[in-house]
């Protein structure tokens, strides 16, 4: 009998709370089902189980905290027998007397509740009724602190903002890739000197709806040396790399709800005019959510960005490539691998390549 258990979801995560569960006993899961919505502080996640069989019982109620490794359900493998019956639980003991209901609240001559001169300036400012409040000051009168405390109480609570579908599927993709994946991370600077001189004599000669972008240069180059290094372009599935047969670059691009990254596809065989149209394109398409199937994933940080970043690796992806903001006519490049398919001097060796390709911009 296998059992499910509370995942660790982040380095540090100690604890979760079980939201939801998507199956049922008796319901047939397989490896890598959603079975359940776990919260934890970085929001609510899906989480895949990694059994496949018959959910033979859940152990765990929606709504309960428990500590990463707890057992939340019994998955009861193929040909296994099933559980015996749980026995019913003796009759309970006799139950204790209930406690004392409270003192009455502490009257003063006249009526109302006694309260001292600060409690009712305090209520006075709060708005609180003590009528309503429980004193525990002496013969129950009411202190300064118990008008505080009913004003806090009184407070209604912030409305718990749910997490939106695409925002859980990201923090899904992301746990399960930093949990999964070895990553290895390597930079270089690039001098872009000559790259944006060409670019902007080639400019000249184009309309102003034809011009390119520099990040277009930065695809295609990516693409190109790509195609030149396999274990950087393909997919890790079911415990093996698979190469993949062309070049799809997955551009991130950032929505409302989250980052996706929609696919441009054979980039290294389409001149860069034909890239810039598809760029271009790429908004609208994340927004209709055809994300396609991309390869390699390369995300840009564009003018206002960070000088460098270092990304997670979307899933069953294997690398994903970064140009932070052009400053001074150099950029810094980055790779984020995963070292059960390449290392690192394959991938210096990928950033070098890159380098290079930039280097001749009017051979890209």
């Amino acid at each position: 009998m296998a059992e499910f258990r509370m995942p660790s979801l982040g380095a540090d995560m100690e604890a979760g709370t079980l939201v939801e569960w998507l199956v049922k006993p008796g319901q047939s899961v397989k490896r890598g089902d959603i079975v359940c919505v776990v919260e934890t502080q970085k929001g609510a996640i899906e989480v895949e189980i990694f059994e496949s069989g018959t959910v033979a019982e859940l152990l765990v109620q929606p709504g309960t905290e428990v500590p990463v490794g707890t057992v939340l359900a019994l998955v009861r493998g193929e040909g296994e027998p099933e559980l015996p019956a749980r026995e019913q639980p003796a009759a309970p003991a006799a139950q204790p007397a209930p406690p004392p209901p409270p003192p009455p609240v502490a009257r003063r001559p006249g009526g109302g509740p006694r309260a001292s001169p600060a409690a009712r300036n305090a209520a006075q400012v709060l708005g609180v009724d003590l009528a309503g409040v429980q004193g525990s000051g002496p013969g129950g009168a009411i202190t300064l602190a118990d008008v505080e405390r009913a004003a806090a109480q009184a407070k209604p609570k912030p409305e718990a903002r749910r997490t939106s579908g695409m925002r859980q599927a990201i923090a899904a993709a992301m746990s399960r890739s930093k949990r999964e994946i070895p990553h290895y991370y390597l930079s270089t600077r690039v001098d872009l000197g000559r790259a944006l001189a060409w670019l902007r004599a080639e400019n000249e000669r184009r309309s102003v709806a034809d011009r390119l972008l520099p990040v277009v240069l930065m695809l295609k180059a990516s693409g190109l040396a790509a195609r030149r290094f396999p274990n950087i372009n393909g997919f890790f599935v079911d415990g093996e790399f698979r190469a993949a047969p062309d070049v799809h670059l997955g551009v991130a691009i950032s929505l409302k709800d989250g980052l996706v990254a929609p696919a441009l596809h054979s980039v290294p065989d389409k001149p860069l005019g034909l890239l810039m149209s598809e760029l271009s394109d790429l908004i609208q398409r994340a927004r209709s959510s055809e994300l396609a199937d991309p390869t390699l994933t390369v995300t840009s940080m564009g003018d206002n960005g960070a000088e460098s970043v270092f990304g997670v690796i979307f899933p069953p992806q294997v690398a994903l490539v970064g140009f932070g903001r052009i400053a001074e006519g150099h950029v810094n490049l980055s790779l984020s691998a995963d070292h059960r398919v390449s290392d690192g001097l394959s991938g210096s060796t990928f950033l070098t390549a890159i380098d290079r390709l930039l280097q001749k911009p009017e051979e890209l």
